[in-house]
């Protein structure tokens, strides 16, 4: 069965996208904050991260940083409110496959995960 990790800072979100991806018959883990998103990185090894740009603490750059770091294969969607295209060439420089602007249709969110999980 294949791992995601969602990280996110509103618990909407992260709600939201767990029962999506629960539904598509992955093993969904939620992370608020940079630092339980690297704990749970560590325990669950995930197969795709959906990743937050800004949250309080560590920004997703850094989080995306640190994930290649540790774990150079996983897959790494980024979400963005934003839409600052500095920030998202860089997270693409890091790494990152695809990005998302909020808000963004959760049907393809899910198509692009569905995709990069059944290379």
């Amino acid at each position: 069965m294949k791992t995601i990790l969602i990280v996110d800072d509103q618990p909407g979100i992260r709600l939201l996208l767990k029962e999506v991806f629960s539904k598509e018959g992955y093993q969904t883990f939620t992370a608020g904050s940079g630092k339980e998103a690297l704990e749970l990185v560590q325990e669950v090894c995930p197969d795709l991260v959906l990743l937050d740009m800004k949250i309080p603490g560590m920004d997703g750059i850094e989080i995306l940083k640190r994930l290649k770091k540790n774990k150079p294969s996983v897959h790494v969607i980024m979400m963005t409110a934003y839409g600052e295209l500095d920030l998202i060439k860089e997270s693409m420089n890091w790494g990152a496959e695809r990005y998302f602007t909020k808000p963004f249709d959760v049907f393809e969110v899910r198509d692009a995960v569905n995709g990069l999980l059944q290379q």
